[in-house]
């Protein structure tokens, strides 16, 4: 079945149970032509087979507006993309472009491009320069809510408009080769942004954005993230937490054989003072990370306070456990190489320094090493000398 007269044609086969073979949709429209009723219907037809289905995007141009993918389905669902599609440049609907949400079983691949023609919107995005609770609202590129079973794998997400990828309420999600574009200068367009998950994987990825590359909020377990290259960014985040009441522990999350390249910062744990609740991040493991050119390199910070929008005499009541560095190396772009800034209340315990060897060459002084609250264990080498340094304040707090 083909195109006639420029009118969008959807093929369909689905056999109703009737054979075990996967049931295949395609989406058969004109280049630059908008899909997004097209594709929520065939969605919409294929969740419902029996059996497994798939629904391919073919290679081609095409505008997509918001639109949410629904489940439950009754059987796994693929959704193959090897074309581009586009968003259009409104910035005063959804909260969302394109959301996937309690399907069980899914796929996402084909080697396709989200493009969330972010550059315009990115003027009306202040989020870098206010409060949460004040700032203009944009669009997240793509939602995965209370996804299971699933695997991401080779798909590109260009220019979002704020974050690029979003994901709550997952289990069991592995993301593989993706790829994650937008300029350094680009505000709040946070890579890959997770929370309350279980059993994520983000593995052979590529992240070049204007904000963290990786972000993990509250309610995380057991997250994997592997052979990932960072830069331009903010670097690899764990929080920030403590902003708001009801946030649930964050536990299990290792970062192994990563590259962060000309980041802002490299590998850090940020909690706020005041935190409106007290839980606790625990099993937090940094490990194999090359560090090219990265202010910041290694960075506990429990006084994040952007904003000013807390009370820095009030220590923070996030309790950081069993965290570790280890075989760290590369140069740094600023003088502060580690920097280990614990509550006062509630200082760090169990924390693990093995193998650091950082370098910095410039014209203030050799790289330093500073802790705050914190008595780690070490092994191996340290380089520069472990808690050797007077501890200063970050630039801006």
């Amino acid at each position: 079945m083909g195109v006639h007269s420029g009118v969008s044609v959807l093929i369909v086969v689905c056999l109703l149970g009737l054979s075990a073979n996967a049931k295949d949709f395609t989406i058969n429209a004109p280049q630059g032509s908008d899909i997004t009723n097209l594709l929520l219907k065939t969605f919409n037809e294929a969740c419902q087979c029996p059996t497994k289905s798939s629904v391919l995007i073919p290679k081609g141009e095409y505008k997509l507006g918001a639109i949410e993918m629904m489940g439950p389905c009754k059987a796994p669902i693929r959704i193959t993309i090897q074309g581009t599609v586009k968003a259009d440049g409104n910035i005063n609907g959804k909260d969302f472009w394109i959301a996937f949400r309690r399907i069980n079983g899914f796929k996402l691949n084909g080697g396709g491009v989200f493009d969330g023609e972010g550059n315009a919107a990115w003027r009306a995005n202040n989020c870098h320069k206010m409060a949460l609770t004040q700032c203009k609202k944009l669009p997240i590129s793509i939602r995965f809510d209370y996804i299971t079973d699933a695997k991401i794998r080779g798909i590109t997400s260009l220019d979002a408009k704020n974050f690029h990828i979003n994901v709550i309420g997952a289990r069991n999600m592995t993301m593989e080769e993706v790829t994650i574009i937008a300029p350094e200068e680009s505000p709040n367009t946070d890579g890959i942004h997770l929370g309350r998950s279980d059993g994520v994987k983000i593995i052979n990825s590529i992240i070049k954005t204007g904000d963290d590359c990786i972000s993990v909020g509250d309610g995380m377990r057991n997250l994997l993230v592997e052979r990932v290259t960072c830069g331009p960014g903010h670097g690899i985040s764990i929080g920030s937490l403590g902003l708001y009441g009801h946030e649930e522990d964050v536990t299990g999350i290792r970062i192994v054989n990563c590259t962060l390249d000309n980041t802002d910062n490299g590998v850090r744990i940020k909690t706020w003072p005041s935190a409106a609740c007290s839980t606790t991040a625990s099993g937090i493991h940094f490990e194999n990370i090359i560090m090219k050119n990265v202010t910041n390199p290694i960075l506990i910070d429990q006084e994040y306070c952007p904003w000013n929008r807390c009370n820095k005499n009030k220590p923070s009541t996030i309790k950081l456990v069993d965290i570790s560095f280890k075989q760290i190396r590369g140069t740094s772009g600023n003088k502060d190489a580690v920097k280990l800034l614990c509550s006062k209340g509630f200082p760090c315990k169990n924390v693990e320094i093995g193998d650091i060897n950082i370098k910095y060459t410039g014209a203030d002084g050799p790289p330093t090493f500073q802790c705050s609250n914190v008595s780690p264990r070490l092994t191996g080498i340290q380089v520069p000398k472990a808690c050797s340094s007077p501890v200063t304040k970050l630039p801006g707090q």
